[in-house]
């Protein structure tokens, strides 16, 4: 693949925070901070937004999320600008201190680059680890754990800093506790959409069906928990955004208590789940707002088939299997969110991609690991897919099911 870059800690795929975006929420919250603690003195703020980050932001609690941070300082004002794409992503922000005398002290220009990563000319900021891995294509490690006997979660033991299990630790305590919530929580989300949680409710149902419709209905119930929870601002973990922080926990929970793995079993499913991941964002993009949804939900998706894969004995070529049709499947999904809000179609569509990520593994179980189409060559594929989608379909709700939505014979 052209363009490879070498691939930073899978810390990055999995980010602990509040929903219910980490391009929209997260990750201007953090460079709130940043520039914050750049211009304390400052008497007052101006932030721009542009492109995506604008055209939903509202939706996304862009805006709020920033002034928690700025507002108690000095005054601040939001500038919205949802025509204007800057070059470099779609996500991008202008900050601006000024003085007493409204004078400019300083500014800086960033970008929410998706997964609750930011960036600006200098590239990735704010992570401290820099590029561990040397392999970055899943050819190049696919080979490595051939060569040497090895799984994917090997390579990540191999090359990562010796904190990773604690914090994939807290990562699946954090995923285990947002489901949980989530299942407990009745009512509507917050926002005009008026959708009401239907978590709960399905795990109810599901308890009481047949086994061969039990499980299927359980893995939607997971989903749709951890799912709202990240739309009325719960913490979750992105796997690998927040709008498809319900794939990966949803089917990993469904076998931690169906099945009775252990939990270092599911932290190292967790650990091979973000090298899938991690390709993809090394290589291509998991932002809404740059390729559309077949780089969130399509991503997750993809890191949840190659987890069950291996929780289930597949070989590296099994696992790289499921993990490639995981997100062929899945490509040229738009990311239209209604009322510029992480809630439809975004909910359901966790729910029917963590059933998805079963199939992709039953698949290819029945298989030898052989294949055509590889798992690169999607991720390639995906990329430039994403190039080619109009910004109506790119996290904008401008275009597809976002255009023209009526709700209660109110358009909003």
């Amino acid at each position: 693949m052209s363009e490879t870059k070498r691939m930073r800690s899978i810390k990055e795929i999995y980010r602990i925070g509040n929903g219910p975006s980490s391009s929209h929420t997260m990750g201007p919250k953090k460079a709130a901070e940043l520039f914050l603690s750049r211009h304390q003195s400052a008497s007052a703020f101006k932030v721009t937004l542009y492109g995506s980050l604008a055209a939903t932001g509202k939706g996304h609690f862009t805006d709020q999320a920033i002034l928690s941070v700025l507002k108690g300082v000095a005054p601040t004002e939001i500038i919205w600008e949802p025509k204007i794409f800057l070059p470099y992503h779609p996500n991008g922000m202008k900050f601006v201190a000024l003085d007493g005398s409204g004078h400019e002290e300083g500014k800086w220009t960033c970008f929410s680059v998706g997964g609750g990563a930011l960036a600006d000319d200098n590239g990735i900021i704010g992570e401290d680890e820099g590029e561990l891995y040397p392999l970055s294509t899943m050819t190049e490690i696919l080979e490595w754990c051939e060569t040497k006997g090895k799984c994917f979660w090997e390579y990540v033991k191999e090359y990562e800093t010796f904190d990773v299990w604690d914090y994939l630790g807290e990562v699946w305590q954090t995923m285990k506790a947002c489901i949980e919530r989530g299942l407990e929580e009745e009512g509507s989300l917050p926002g005009p959409t008026n959708l009401r949680r239907r978590g709960s409710t399905f795990f109810i149902k599901a308890g009481g069906s047949k086994d061969n419709i039990k499980s299927r209905g359980l893995v939607f119930a997971y989903a749709l928990a951890a799912a709202e929870e990240n739309a009325s601002g719960g913490v979750i973990a992105t796997a690998p955004t927040c709008g498809s922080c319900g794939v990966v926990p949803a089917v990993l929970y469904h076998f931690y208590k169906s099945r009775n793995f252990s939990e270092s079993k599911i932290i190292r499913a967790l650990a091979t789940a973000g090298i899938v991941g991690n390709i993809v964002k090394a290589n291509a993009s998991i932002s809404g707002a740059e390729v559309g949804c077949q780089g969130e939900v399509g991503v997750a998706c993809s890191m949840a088939a190659a987890a069950t894969s291996q929780l289930f004995g597949g070989s590296p070529a099994q696992i790289e299997y499921a993990a490639e049709m995981g997100l062929e499947h899945h490509l040229g999904m738009t990311c239209d969110p209604v009322c510029g809000m992480v809630q439809i179609p975004c909910i359901e569509r966790n729910a029917y991609a963590a059933a998805r990520a079963l199939d992709c593994n039953l698949f290819s179980s029945l298989t030898d690991g052989t294949h055509r189409v590889s798992f690169d060559k999607v991720v390639s594929v995906m990329k430039q897919t994403g190039h080619d989608l109009p910004s109506v379909y790119k996290e904008t709700s401008e275009g597809g099911l976002a255009k023209d939505f009526v709700q209660m014979n109110r358009k909003w």
